[in-house]
C-alpha cells in the first residue's frame, strides 16, 4: 500500500508569512533591515530566467539562515521553510558572499576615517562618552573557528591555521568606534598569526604611521597589551600601577574603553553564530574569509539601521572575548627593548603620548 509522503511546508514568501519576531529569529535581521539590503545588492544579482533559477530574495534568505545559524547546509534548506536543496544553498551563500566582497560593497560599508573632519568627529564622539582627547577607535583580534584545510593543500597549510588553543581559526582583526560600527576589518590570516603580526602587516597600521609623521599625533587607537606601544595605538601600562596613582586610573579607563571593541565582537558574534567556535566554519580558508567579511558588513548595517542587537546568552567567554594575554616575553617587547637601550623612536613617541593622558589622571587627582 502506498502511503503519500508528508506534506512540507515551504513559505514562498516569507516577508509577508512569517511575523516580525519569527521573521528576525530565522533571518537575525527584521524585514526592513532584509529589503535594504536586498535593495543594495540586487544590482550585482542575475534575475532569474529559467524556473529553475533562483530569485534574489531567495538567495539572500537562504545566506542569512545560514549565516544566523551556523547549521549544515542541509539543515538550511529543509528545516522551516526555504525548500531547496543543499546543492542551492550551497550556491546561494557563495553567490551573496561573492557579492559582499566587492570592493564596491566593501567600501561602503567598512570605512576608516579618510580625513581630518571625519576623524575629528569620531575622536569627539568617544571624548563626549570618556573624557579622554585623542581615542578613534579600539582594536583586538578574535579567533573564527574553521573546519582544518586539507593536509595537503599547500595554498592552506594546515598547520598554519592552528592557534594557540589548539584549534583551526582565522584570526581576524577588527577596529571599530564608540558605536561598535566596524571601521576596518582584516580577515585573511591564519590562527597560528600573533595579533601583533596582523597589525603590523596591515594597511591601517601603515595610514596612522604616515598620519603621525605628518604631523597628526592627536589620534590614536586603544589596544591591549599585545601590541607595540606607539604613538598611534596605546596599550595598557604594565607591570599593573599601584593603586589610585594616575597610571592605575589610566589602566582603568583604558580597560574601560577597550571594552567597546570586546562588545562589538559579541554582538556580531551573537546574530551571526556561524562566527561561534562551536559552530566551525565548514569551509576552505579563502571561503572562510569572505564569510566573515560579510557578516561584518551585515553588522554595521544592522548599527546604522537600529536593528536591534540580540541577547543570546549561548555562548562562552571564550566565543566572545580575547583579552590578548600572552607571555610577557611576547606582550611588551617594545618595553623590554627600553629597558635595554632606549633606541626605539617610535616607543618613546608612544611613551610621550601615554604620558599624556596619564598626566590628565594627575591633573584630576589634584
Amino acid at each position: 500500500e502506498h502511503f503519500p509522503e508528508p506534506h512540507r511546508v515551504v513559505l514562498r514568501d516569507p516577508l509577508t508569512q512569517l511575523s516580525e519576531i519569527q521573521f528576525k529569529k530565522l533571518f537575525r535581521l527584521t524585514k526592513q533591515t532584509f529589503r535594504y539590503v536586498l535593495d543594495r545588492i540586487r544590482v550585482h544579482l542575475d534575475e532569474p530566467v529559467k524556473s529553475t533559477d533562483l530569485y534574489p530574495e531567495l538567495m539572500l534568505l537562504t545566506a542569512l539562515k545560514f549565516f544566523g545559524s551556523g547549521s549544515y547546509q542541509q539543515d538550511i534548506g529543509y528545516n522551516y521553510c526555504l525548500g531547496i536543496s543543499q546543492s542551492s544553498v550551497s550556491r546561494c551563500i557563495h553567490k551573496i558572499i561573492e557579492v559582499f566582497n566587492k570592493q564596491e560593497v566593501m567600501d561602503a560599508f567598512i570605512k576608516f576615517p579618510h580625513t581630518i573632519p571625519e576623524l575629528n568627529n569620531i575622536r569627539r564622539q568617544f571624548f563626549l562618552k570618556h573624557n579622554i582627547p585623542g581615542i578613534i577607535g579600539c582594536i583586538d583580534c578574535t579567533h573564527v573557528a574553521l573546519f582544518p584545510p586539507k593536509i595537503n593543500d599547500p595554498s592552506f597549510p594546515e598547520y598554519l591555521y592552528i592557534n594557540r588553543k589548539g584549534y583551526h581559526s582565522i584570526n581576524v582583526q577588527l577596529v571599530c568606534d564608540d558605536k561598535l560600527e566596524i571601521m576596518n576589518v582584516c580577515a585573511r590570516y591564519p590562527g597560528s598569526n600573533h595579533d601583533s603580526y596582523i597589525w603590523n602587516s596591515c594597511n591601517l597600521k601603515n595610514v596612522l604611521q604616515n598620519l603621525h609623521e605628518a604631523g597628526h599625533t592627536d589620534y590614536f587607537l586603544l589596544g591591549d597589551s599585545g601590541y607595540a606601544l606607539r604613538s598611534w595605538l596605546l596599550t595598557p601600562i604594565t607591570p599593573e600601577p599601584n593603586p589610585n596613582t594616575p597610571e592605575s586610573h589610566y589602566n582603568s579607563a583604558h580597560k574601560r574603553i577597550r571594552s567597546t571593541i570586546e562588545r562589538c565582537n559579541g554582538v556580531l558574534k551573537m546574530r551571526f553564530r556561524c562566527l561561534f567556535k562551536h559552530r566551525v566554519l565548514h569551509y576552505d580558508p579563502e571561503t572562510a574569509c569572505k564569510i566573515i567579511n560579510t557578516c561584518c558588513i551585515l553588522h554595521n548595517i544592522c548599527l546604522r539601521l537600529n536593528d536591534p542587537h540580540f541577547e543570546d546568552h549561548e555562548y562562552d567567554d571564550e566565543d566572545i572575548i580575547d583579552y590578548g594575554v600572552y607571555d610577557n616575553q611576547q606582550a611588551n617587547i617594545g618595553e623590554l627593548v627600553l629597558n635595554v637601550g632606549r633606541a626605539n623612536p617610535q616607543l618613546q613617541a608612544g611613551l610621550r603620548q601615554r604620558n599624556k593622558i596619564v598626566n590628565i589622571f594627575r591633573g584630576r587627582q589634584n
